[in-house]
């Protein structure tokens, strides 16, 4: 597959953007280190959340001199309820976190974007996923949308038997978790990739996806346009998002 062909499979939607003013409705805990929190208000009534690699920004404290904000996944939204699930890990001690682990009905906050979105195809040969923690919503969703007969491979870093969900999916899934870093990496490394056009998509700690992305690329021989490198997080950094390019 060429370069012009690569780049022109995969869409980029722009969104208006707009802040949003909601409320928490329901907490729900998938495991034991997430906190899935839906969120409802007649703000929502134009949303859009086109690709499972969409980001909101969600805005705690909005009024006080410096806000907290920090780029989530959208779960989940539901037009017809005006119902938008966030899920949060519970990792660290941030501020979004802290309060993930204590939100109850009734609570507000305001919710940004998303700006805009990457839309890759549904009918690839194959389809990569690799990540830790933090890209779990992600990952969950894009498993959702994979029609019956797609092929998925997944390769996810969770340290805690406990986060290690099951995922619902018509698709063919091959999943493995690995206990960290160093064995995602080695795991990508192992994985023969099938032949045929396929798309990987990672996203994790900064120095590890960009790890992932070498591997990918420069081992594996996977076109660069077709790879999705995301650095959710960065060790030592605060509020770090980045998309890695080659």
């Amino acid at each position: 597959m060429t370069d012009e062909v690569a780049v022109r499979r995969v869409q980029r939607v722009r969104h208006e953007i707009k802040r949003r003013d909601v409320r928490v409705l329901r907490v729900e805990a998938p495991s034991p280190h997430f906190r899935s929190i839906v969120l409802g208000g007649e703000s929502l009534v134009d949303f859009v959340s086109a690709s499972f690699d969409d980001h909101v920004k969600v805005i705690l404290d909005a009024h006080a001199a410096e806000p907290v904000m920090r780029d989530y996944t959208p779960r989940h939204f539901d037009a017809a309820a005006r119902e938008l699930t966030i899920e949060f890990a519970l990792h660290g001690s941030g501020p979004a976190a802290e309060w993930a682990a204590q939100a109850a009905p009734g609570q507000r906050m305001v919710v940004g974007g998303p700006r805009g979105s990457l839309v890759i195809p549904l009918d690839y040969d194959w389809h990569f996923f690799a990540g830790d923690e933090t890209a779990l919503p992600a990952v969950a969703r894009r498993l959702e949308e994979l029609p019956a007969g797609a092929h998925a491979i997944v390769r996810l870093q969770v340290a805690d038997a406990a986060d290690r969900r099951v995922f619902r999916s018509a698709a063919a899934v091959d999943l493995q978790w690995v206990d960290d870093a160093d064995g995602l990496i080695d795991a990508v490394r192992a994985l023969p990739l099938p032949s045929g056009e396929g798309y990987a998509w990672c996203a994790g700690e900064a120095r590890t996806m960009a790890a992932l992305r070498r591997v990918l690329v420069d081992e594996k021989g996977v076109d660069r346009h077709a790879v999705r490198a995301a650095a959710y997080w960065k060790q030592g950094a605060v509020a770090h998002h980045e998309n890695l390019e080659a």
